[in-house]
C-alpha cells in the first residue's frame, strides 16, 4: 500500500477543497445500471453476482485518483495507489451483518476465490469486523438485496474528514428482458464533483455492457 501526499499549497483544487471541507459538504447520486449482459455472463459461468459487482466497482475506483483521495491515519491528505473493498456479508441465522475486506487482484478469478474463502471463514462470527486489522486503504461497499430504491444516503457524524466514496446497491429490478441494479455513490464534495461521479457511473455501465473484457 503506497500513499502519495498532496501538496495542498500547490494543488489546483486547493480553493474548492478548502471550501467544501469547511462546509462539510457531501452528496450522493443514485441511478439504475443495466446489468443484463453482466448478469447473464456471470450465471452462465456459474459465478456469484456480488463478488463480481465488488470487483467491478473496485476496478473503476482504482482507475481514478479522485476516488482514492483521502486522509491517512496521520491526518495527511493524499491518495492511495490502490483501494481494496470493505464489504458487508449477511448472516442468515442471526440476521446481522459483518464487514470484511479482501484484497483486489488483477485477475478476477483469483479475487473470486479469495472472496469465497473470506466469506466462509468470517461469516457467522457475530462480530461487526471479524477480520482485523482493517487496512487503511479500503472503501466501503454494501448491498441491500431485499429492496430496490431510488435514493440512498448514509450519514457519518463522527469523522468529518472521511473523504472516500461509499457504494451501495439494491435489489434487482426487472424491466422487460432487462435487469437493472439500483446503485448509489456517496462522496465528499471537497475531493469529488458531479463530473467525477458521472464518470464513475458511466464507466460502471460501460464495463457492465462488456463483461468479457475484464471478467474472464
Amino acid at each position: 500500500m503506497n500513499f502519495t501526499k498532496i501538496d495542498l499549497d500547490n494543488w489546483d483544487r486547493k480553493e474548492v477543497f478548502n471550501h467544501f471541507l469547511n462546509q462539510q459538504t457531501t452528496f450522493s447520486l443514485t441511478t439504475e445500471i443495466d446489468v443484463s449482459a453482466l448478469y447473464q455472463n456471470i450465471k452462465q459461468n456459474k459465478y456469484k453476482f456480488y463478488p463480481a459487482f465488488i470487483y467491478l466497482v473496485a476496478k473503476v475506483i482504482n482507475s481514478n485518483i479522485t476516488l482514492r483521495t483521502g486522509f491517512n491515519s496521520k491526518g495527511e491528505l493524499g491518495y492511495w495507489d490502490k483501494l481494496d473493498p470493505l464489504y458487508t456479508i449477511f448472516d442468515d441465522v442471526s440476521k446481522t451483518f459483518s464487514g470484511i475486506s479482501t484484497p483486489v487482484k488483477d485477475d478476477f478469478k483469483e479475487f473470486y476465490h479469495l472472496y469465497l474463502s473470506d466469506v466462509e471463514k468470517y461469516n457467522g462470527t457475530g462480530k461487526l469486523f471479524p477480520k482485523t486489522p482493517i487496512p487503511e486503504n479500503t472503501f466501503s461497499i454494501s448491498v441491500i438485496p431485499w429492496t430496490s430504491f431510488t435514493g440512498f444516503n448514509l450519514n457519518i457524524n463522527n469523522n468529518k474528514n472521511y473523504l472516500l466514496p461509499i457504494i451501495t446497491a439494491g435489489k434487482f429490478i426487472q424491466k422487460g428482458n432487462s435487469i437493472y441494479l439500483p446503485l448509489s455513490i456517496q462522496v465528499h464534495h471537497s475531493v469529488c464533483d458531479g463530473y467525477h461521479v458521472g464518470l464513475f457511473i458511466n464507466t460502471i455501465q460501460e464495463l457492465s455492457n462488456r463483461p468479457n473484457d475484464w471478467l474472464f
